[in-house]
């Protein structure tokens, strides 16, 4: 069984970011900026945004964090995601989700100008990922494509399962996992709430990428012997032997899957960690114009 390592991954991508970025400064040009928007204090936003920002710098990037309190209203954020799409030293900015219930998520990823969408959220980015063409791709669903690519995982001719449909991880991974790419050209099922005989089809996939928010919902007597398995998952359960009081958990039961998969991601060190660098990666291509 092979560990697919998403925080060793990320740590030799993060060294190839930082080259790249010594390259561009070299030549005269400024250095990527990434921004994000923080409303509220929800404890699982302030760590993915603190690494975020750590990340940043660890890369030679110049970050920007806009915390706000999440009294504000939806005509404020509106007006400070335009303040972004108009500082053209800005690169690409993220809103990070969830918003407080009176603000609409989707009114503010439309408002977002798409040259500076490196979440891959605005429907302009998710309509070019879908037909093939040059976009910034959803960051979780990006990092799950470099964990195949850089551990040399077949997918070509493959049976993909994934489980989970949200617009952020399911979806779009339906959709790079079925396109024509290196980490592509697999045929892909969708699962949800509402699929039947759920069992009998994981065990039927080479791939099985699980997305749906349960922890340990995946056990062993799901996968077949072999299934490369990427556990999309990171709740916080409650665990009174920590400093912290929880624990991450994935949708994966690690103990029964990881003796019949011939490769797993952890939870913690798997998909999360590339999720992060996934952001560097399409902000790097936002300050080198390579989407338009």
């Amino acid at each position: 069984m092979t560990l697919l390592d998403g925080k060793k991954l990320s740590e030799e991508l993060k060294l190839e970011i930082a080259e790249e970025v010594k390259q561009l400064t070299a030549t005269g040009r400024k250095q990527p900026h990434l921004a994000a928007i923080l409303v509220g204090n929800d404890g699982g936003s302030l760590t993915y945004v603190g690494h975020k920002v750590k990340s940043c710098e660890q890369v030679g990037f110049k970050s920007t964090l806009l915390h706000f309190d999440d009294s504000i209203t939806e005509e404020f954020l509106l007006d400070e995601v335009k303040k972004l799409n108009e500082n053209s030293d800005v690169d690409g900015f993220i809103v990070q989700l969830p918003l407080p219930k009176h603000i609409n998520p989707d009114k503010v990823i439309m408002s977002i100008d798409p040259k500076k969408d490196v979440d891959g959220f605005h429907p302009v980015n998710v309509g070019k990922v879908t037909l093939g063409l040059p976009a910034y791709v959803s960051a979780t669903p990006l990092g799950i494509t470099k964990i195949l690519e850089r551990y040399n995982i077949e997918t070509a001719g493959k049976h993909c399962v994934v489980i989970g449909r949200s617009n952020i991880v399911g979806r779009p991974m339906s959709i790079l996992m079925s396109g024509q790419a290196k980490t592509g050209n697999a045929t892909v099922t969708i699962c949800h709430s509402k699929t039947k005989n759920l069992k009998e089809i994981t065990l039927q996939a080479d791939i099985i990428i699980a997305a749906l928010g349960k922890p340990e919902f995946l056990t062993g007597e799901m996968v077949k012997e072999g299934a490369v398995v990427i556990d999309v998952g990171t709740t916080r359960v409650v665990d009174t032997t920590t400093k912290s009081g929880w624990r991450l958990k994935g949708d994966v039961k690690f103990d029964e899957v990881s003796v019949k998969s011939s490769a797993i991601t952890p939870v913690p060190g798997g998909v999360g960690p590339m999720t992060v660098v996934s952001l560097l990666l399409n902000t790097l291509k936002a300050a080198k114009n390579e989407v338009n």
